[in-house]
């Protein structure tokens, strides 16, 4: 059994960061995470993908934000328990939790914070023949290694802030990008569609709107694609590569069990201190709604500084939470 202090359920930023404001008020943590490495969707789906509204660091990339994340909190000590599942959480006659995986591991702590970003997800597939065929031959849902596509002809699908995203970045990697879109304009950031379409006006890039990839070819791996426009007109250009990036399904799996408010796939909290409608458990980032909700790294990183204040009640009952700045009360290790 590990005995800790606070329980957090999902490794991704949101949840590292926890680590760091529970530390600051001398709470221990221990994280546990269905994937095999932190950092969740920053480590799973975009490594190298640039990151610009994190706060004192313009443009960080992904990888490099988890890097930091954790020497910051390394010298909390957190304890980790990652590719298990959390399959049930038991509350305790004191009020406590035992919070048990996939894989039997059984954390005992004080206060739960579910900070598991989407859940479980899966890509959205688009109905292109020959897809399931070409997955890992050829077709990609995530970008996890930029250097796979370098000089290669690369085909991307969709319309949001991922799509555009990564046809600017594949632009200066791969040999030819095309990036194909069923509309005219574009669901992602209007910067980011601008920069597309002046990219596709140089050359640099093609831009194919208003049709969809219909079919896809080759000899045991991609070659061809096929593209249909908004007038059932065909026609075939040469792939190496084709990423349709049409959003995650977000699917809670257990966590739809545990009798919290849910809504819309997402988890009901107070704003005063995102707490659920379940007694010492909280749940910050991505996985919790509210009124106004903006998910965003940045935000989430709110919610954690303002829940671990709330979480001291639990953890230290005869002790009264006095707030200090770091710049005044310094960090202090256990």
């Amino acid at each position: 059994m590990i005995q800790t202090d606070i329980c957090i359920i999902g490794a991704g930023p949101v949840g590292l960061f926890a680590v760091f404001e529970a530390g600051l008020l001398k709470m221990r943590c221990h994280l546990i995470d269905a994937l095999p490495e932190v950092g969740g969707q920053l480590s799973e789906i975009y490594p190298q993908k640039p990151i610009y509204d994190i706060p004192g660091a313009p443009g960080i990339i992904a990888g490099d934000l988890v890097k930091n994340l954790m020497i910051q909190i390394e010298e909390f000590k957190p304890g980790f328990t990652l590719g298990e599942r959390v399959e049930v959480i038991s509350k305790q006659d004191d009020g406590s939790y035992i919070v048990s995986t996939n894989e039997d591991i059984h954390v005992h702590c004080q206060v739960v914070v579910i900070a598991a970003g989407l859940g479980s997800f899966e890509p959205r597939k688009p109905a292109v023949e020959n897809l399931e065929y070409f997955e890992g031959k050829g077709v990609h849902y995530i970008v996890k290694r930029p250097e796979l596509f370098r000089d290669k002809r690369v085909v991307l699908a969709g319309g949001g802030d991922s799509a555009l995203d990564w046809t600017i970045f594949l632009a200066g990697v791969a040999e030819k990008v095309t990036l194909v879109h069923r509309g005219e304009t574009f669901r992602g950031a209007p910067d980011s569609g601008s920069k597309v379409f002046e990219l596709a006006e140089s050359g640099k890039i093609d831009l194919v709107l208003q049709s969809q990839v219909s079919a896809l070819a080759g000899n045991g791996v991609l070659k061809e694609v096929s593209l249909l426009d908004n007038n059932k007109i065909t026609r075939t250009i040469q792939a190496d590569h084709f990423i349709p990036l049409f959003g995650l399904s977000p699917k809670l799996g257990p966590i739809a069990d545990w009798n919290l408010g849910i809504d819309k796939s997402a988890v009901v909290v107070d704003t005063l201190d995102y707490a659920t409608n379940v007694e010492r458990i909280y749940a910050i980032g991505d996985i919790n709604t509210y009124p106004g909700k903006l998910k965003l790294i940045l935000c989430g990183f709110h919610e954690a500084a303002i829940m671990m204040q709330s979480a001291f009640k639990y953890v230290y009952p005869d002790q009264k939470l006095s707030f200090k700045y770091t710049t005044v009360n310094g960090v202090n290790p256990f």
